[in-house]
């Protein structure tokens, strides 16, 4: 797809591809909200996580346990959130496919907060 971000990963200015093997990569932001933080993104463009083939899914498996072993060695993180955001609804954004590898650390604001965090804090939603 011409227009789509991911799919151009390693010509966009905004990311930086740290890992990578025959079928996905894993970038990190040049401007991070959290240290660390990065995506890893299947080289052909499948929409959602329930598009991957198994041997994207296989690879992706793969890919994250090199990215733990890159991030704790580099920056010592305290903990991890990892996820995919399915569909607009969902939280996502660009249409390609993406795992969310997120380091958390002892010393920030929302420590201890998980994913589910904002549906536990006694929210309505529907």
């Amino acid at each position: 797809m011409d227009n789509c971000p991911y799919c151009n990963i390693l010509n966009d200015d905004e990311h930086e591809v740290i890992i990578s093997n025959d079928i996905c990569t894993y970038s990190l932001l040049k401007e991070q909200e959290i240290k660390g933080a990065g995506i890893i993104v299947p080289k052909q463009h499948r929409e959602t996580v329930f598009d991957l083939t198994e041997d994207e899914w296989i690879a992706t498996y793969q890919l994250l346990h090199e990215v733990k072993l890159y991030l704790d060695e580099k920056y010592n993180p305290d903990g991890y959130n990892v996820g995919w955001n399915c569909g607009q609804v969902g939280g996502q954004h660009v249409f390609h496919s993406h795992l969310h590898v997120i380091p958390r650390y002892a010393n920030e604001i929302m420590a201890g907060k998980g994913i589910r965090y904002l549906f536990k804090n006694n929210q309505k939603f529907g």
